[in-house]
């Protein structure tokens, strides 16, 4: 007997405990930030979130992983940068 999309959609969803379902936001929270008190309400545990939710093997995955680290990482190089030149006789 073929099964259908809904009896497949069933046992995929299925779970008696009583943990969150898999695809319910906040679910990939490290436990410290948790413990911290953060969320995926406030920015940076959105953030987290978002950033736990990366597949490593996928490409769009690791392209976006890349920029977000270009886009965090920028503003702290360019204010070495600047302390750097500051400090230099010049």
């Amino acid at each position: 007997m073929r099964e259908t999309w809904d009896d497949a959609y069933d046992d995929f969803d299925d779970h008696d405990d009583d943990t969150s379902p898999y695809w319910e936001a906040g679910n990939r929270m490290p436990h410290d930030a948790r413990a911290m008190g953060l969320t995926h309400h406030v920015p940076d545990g959105a953030l987290l979130d978002f950033a736990g939710a990366l597949d490593s093997g996928k490409r769009l995955h690791r392209v976006t992983a890349w920029v977000m680290l270009v886009v965090f990482g920028m503003p702290v190089l360019l204010y070495v940068l600047r302390l750097v030149l500051a400090v230099l006789p010049g």
